[in-house]
Order: structure tokens, then sequence, then C-alpha cells
């Protein structure tokens, strides 16, 4: 099996190597990874430079780039080996909820996704003070791989799992879960720097989830590992009956 591994805290992340390193009991891995950390860029794709791919160690591949162009790269560019699953990750802190739409972690499982390549996104939902060792996680990105591999995917569907910081034996199981709500307070801080001229400082006030069953933090907060079914089709099919009433779908005269 051709596994290919990203991330977007960068080539060099203490998630990427744990991850490495179960993985490759798998199979043959490649890992293609930002240069440098790039998280919160999203579903960004680099367009209007170049891309260089530097190979820093046997099958590393560092990208100056987000982790879509390292998928994008990994898939079409840089082997001539099509990969049999592309796995994200594992990232320092969790993704649940609306962060999802800002995660370059879940956007390069999206766009592997998209190439159609079965993938999915893991990440490690670290809390202050407590004990970062990927290793856990690791392993259940190893197991959910071999699921994978005898199961697959549904059509244009990938996962987001998401891990509480806690040795194996105190994970209290796997639950399949939707994505949850974020509670944002005051996201911008504005001070003053030294020469009397305001910067701001954008995601650094209180954040906190909607505390809902069925949902990514609710199993997280509770010990259990958040396996959440994301799909390609942002298309929001309940409102079509309001919205069908509106005037200007109405036909001319």
């Amino acid at each position: 099996m051709f596994i290919l591994i990203t991330n977007d805290d960068g080539i060099h992340a203490p998630g990427l190597v744990a991850l490495a390193q179960e993985l490759s009991e798998l199979g043959r891995i490649v890992v293609v990874a930002p240069d440098r950390e790039r998280s919160a860029t999203g579903h960004s794709l680099t367009l209007h430079s170049p891309l260089r791919a530097e190979e820093v160690r046997p099958h590393w591949f560092a990208i100056d780039g987000t982790p879509t162009d390292c998928v994008n790269l990994g898939i079409h560019g840089l082997f001539r080996e099509r990969p049999a699953l592309v796995v994200s990750g594992i990232n320092r802190g969790a993704n649940m909820g609306d962060d999802i739409t800002y995660s370059g972690t879940v956007a390069a499982a999206m766009e592997a996704t998209l190439m159609g390549v079965p993938a999915f996104a893991v990440s490690l939902a670290l809390t202050h003070g407590c004990s970062e060792d990927y290793r856990p996680a690791a392993r259940i990105a190893a197991r959910l791989a071999r699921t994978l591999m005898t199961h697959g995917l549904p059509t244009d569907t990938f996962f987001n799992v998401n891990i509480p910081p806690v040795d194996d034996a105190q994970i209290q199981g796997i639950r399949l879960t939707r994505q949850g709500k974020r509670i944002y307070g005051d996201l911008v801080i504005e001070n003053t720097d030294p020469r009397g001229r305001k910067y701001y400082w954008i995601g650094a006030g209180d954040l906190d989830f909607k505390d809902v069953d069925g949902t990514d933090f609710h199993a997280v907060h509770r010990g259990y590992v958040s396996l959440t079914p994301l799909h390609l089709d942002l298309t929001n099919y309940r409102s079509f009956d309001e919205l069908s009433r509106w005037d200007i779908f109405s036909s001319q005269s």
C-alpha cells in the first residue's frame, strides 16, 4: 500500500513523525509536507508563484507551499505511482466544529478526496498542561487506515478524526459524530507597538464549543475518539423549500 502523509504544522512537527512511524507498518509511505507551519491556511492553493520541493531525507519532501499544494504535488507531480490513501496530521490541537473551515489539515484530506484518493485528517485535541504524546493518536490512525483498506469510503466522503490527549487505556472508544458548533468570543485584540502604531491579533480571544450530544466536541470532551464523515457537497438542501418561495424565483410575466 502506497500512503501519502502530509500536515499543516510543517515537515518537522512531532505529530507528523509519529504518524509516519506508525503508518510505515502498513506499506510504503512518502511524506510531502510544508517546509514550515501553515496552520489555518484552509483550502488555499498556490497559483501565482512556483513551488519547490526539497527531499530533506529519503521519501520526505518539504514544499514551500500550503497543505493543499502538498497533496497536489504528491498525487500529480512528484511520483509516478498514485497513492492509495492520504493521511493528514497529526495536527497539534483539535480541528472540530467550525474550525474545520480554517484547517489546513482538514483541507489536505479534502483535496485528496477531490482528486479521487481516499483520505482522512487526524488531530490531537491538546489542552493546556496535558502531555504532548502523539503515539496513541498515531496508533488509532493506523487502525483506521487498516479499516479503510478493507471497507473503503463512501463516494465524495473523507473523515475528520479528533483524538483526546490520553493514553490508549483511557480512550473510551470511537464515536461516529457530526460537526459541532463553536462559541466565539472577542477574536481580535487591539494593542499598540513601541512606536505608537496600532496592531491587531486575530484569534486571541476566548473560544468554546456548544456541548451537544452527538457532536465531535461532546465525544472528545468525554474521552472518545470523534470520527466525523465530511463530504464535498456544501449545498444546504434543507433550505430549498423555504428559499424557493422567494419572489426572485417566481416566473417572469
